[in-house]
């Protein structure tokens, strides 16, 4: 039987433990476009100085050629992912050749579908598959959606510490069984209050007017002659105009066992749903989409966190986590800060590994419908009008405040911040804390709140803002290039990504119908 808040507390202040919470691992995923000295997207191809986007451990590139996405090995030091996310960003601006980085989460100015280039990753099978999937994400949403970003947060604990909460708990299963299960204890509680993240973090209020250029199915308002906005919104992206999908929201994926969560996203996978049936597999001979049913693959399921387990080669995410179980989390809510050169810094990291201790720690009850309902609410509700004053959000037996409900989650937040202080040293954790008490009691400090006011303090368009900070970005980074060394290690890096994947593109013996059948063939299997 999981422990309470306290007793767990206890487990992590032994002295035996203390340290091991120096072990927490992280990685970061970091999505940026690609845009030309006008502020429009390139149209150049990924750029062959950086690498094969298929096998390159540091840069690849999401659904574009042009949305780049810079990778972090896993590490158990802040400052370490950190200055490698920088040395990225150093790399890549050194072999951009006139582009720059767009600063912000929404996209620059597009021109319509047909002007976003999808991804390509060579001529081998797994790149093939990887292009038609994005070509179906194209014909399923539309393209201009799909040139979203946002940052990526991995996150897991090590093996010592689990042994030591199953020990606490008295729990005879395997290790990877109790691990697995409280994974899903952590995403639960994560969906019931990850509208604390977006409200804090929240850095996307505002949208260039080209991105819903020829649509009326949205409610934002206008804000000047180039942007729609909400005036209490925070995270635009994260609501209606993202990553979200009217065939998906009739999708109950249930995350109270493993079971049930794989055996809802399998039946998803296998399902064939009429809306895309009617777009086709293949015209001309060319992948439209990899199948007709509700989701292609895992990936197409829009979640603000994942269970994860690294793959084998061929291997499904489904049936990894079958297999293996729960290897860590995803965090997927985090909007790109625009302020901020590498749109992330070390407060905000301390503040969401002490957001998803407490979320581990924290008793978690299994969710039925109607929670569900009242997590997709809340929300929503945040999304659009988080900053509202006296905005009321639903809890299992009431209603709550904002301002009430996160002080609240605040105090818990801050048993973890005192716990990763003793251990860590100093009062980094607490101080960061602190700081989003700050923006509770005063939404002005929020970062959404912030661009708000310098569109309209300095007269400038969503999209001139974004413009002006991503060429803030480029010459901060510009004038502080990679020293010789480290730029060797990675001009050396990718000249190894592009040998390995034409090593994979020899190595290939199936025609690529046959790869995917035998694919997809994992997924019912399971």
């Amino acid at each position: 039987m999981p422990k309470q808040l306290d007793e767990r507390l206890q487990l992590f202040a032994n002295p035996d433990h203390l340290a091991q919470l120096t072990q927490i691992q992280r990685g970061l995923e970091k999505e940026s476009l690609r845009i030309d000295s006008d502020g429009k997207l390139a149209q150049t191809p990924h750029p062959k100085a950086l690498g094969s986007a298929l096998t390159s451990d540091y840069i690849t590139t999401d659904f574009s050629e042009a949305l780049l996405e810079f990778i972090t090995p896993v590490s158990t030091s802040i400052e370490q992912s950190l200055q490698t996310l920088t040395d990225i960003h150093r790399f890549t601006y050194q072999h951009l050749q006139g582009e720059r980085l767009w600063a912000a989460s929404m996209p620059c100015i597009l021109e319509g579908d047909e002007q976003i280039p999808v991804a390509r990753y060579g001529s081998s099978n797994i790149a093939a598959m990887k292009t038609a999937y994005r070509m179906g994400l194209g014909h399923r949403y539309g393209r201009l959606m799909q040139t979203i970003a946002g940052i990526h947060y991995n996150f897991s604990l090590p093996d010592s510490l689990w042994r030591a909460m199953q020990e606490l708990d008295r729990d005879s299963r395997s290790l990877a069984d109790y691990k697995t299960d409280n994974y899903f204890r952590l995403i639960r509680n994560f969906q019931r209050y990850s509208w604390l993240l977006i409200y804090l973090y929240g850095a996307s209020p505002a949208v260039c007017k080209s991105f819903l250029r020829g649509r009326s199915d949205h409610q934002l308002e206008h804000f000047d002659r180039g942007s729609y906005h909400l005036p209490h919104a925070t995270a635009l992206r994260m609501g209606d105009l993202g990553y979200q999908s009217n065939a998906q929201k009739n999708l109950n994926i249930c995350y109270n066992a493993i079971d049930t969560y794989i055996a809802t996203l399998q039946q998803a996978i296998t399902n064939i749903h009429p809306d895309y049936a009617a777009i086709g597999i293949k015209a001309q001979g060319e992948y439209q989409q990899l199948s007709a049913a509700l989701l292609q693959i895992e990936n197409e399921f829009y979640s603000p966190i994942r269970p994860k387990r690294v793959t084998q080669s061929g291997e499904t995410p489904l049936g990894a986590l079958r297999e293996r179980g729960v290897e860590y989390i995803e965090v997927r809510c985090i909007d790109v800060n625009p302020y901020l050169p590498l749109g992330i810094d070390a407060g905000q990291m301390r503040f969401i590994d002490c957001f998803l201790l407490y979320c581990l720690m924290e008793r978690s009850p299994q969710c039925d419908d109607a929670d569900r309902a009242r997590i997709d609410a809340n929300l929503q509700a945040i999304v659009n009008r988080g900053r509202e004053p006296g905005l009321m959000l639903q809890t299992r037996s009431d209603q709550r405040s904002v301002t009430e409900w996160g002080s609240k989650l605040l105090d818990g937040i801050e048993t973890a911040a005192k716990l990763l202080d003793q251990a860590n040293g100093g009062h980094r954790y607490r101080e960061v804390c602190q700081q989003q008490r700050d923006k509770l009691a005063n939404p002005e400090l929020t970062p959404s709140a912030r661009i708000l006011a310098d569109m309209r303090e300095q007269q400038l368009p969503f999209a001139k803002l974004a413009m002006q900070l991503s060429q803030q970005h480029q010459q901060h980074f510009s004038e502080h290039p990679l020293d010789a060394e480290t730029l060797a290690e990675f001009t050396d890096h990718s000249a190894q990504s592009l040998k390995r994947q034409a090593e994979i593109e020899a190595a290939d013996s199936l025609g690529f119908d046959e790869f995917l059948a035998q694919y997809y063939r994992q997924y019912k299997a399971l």
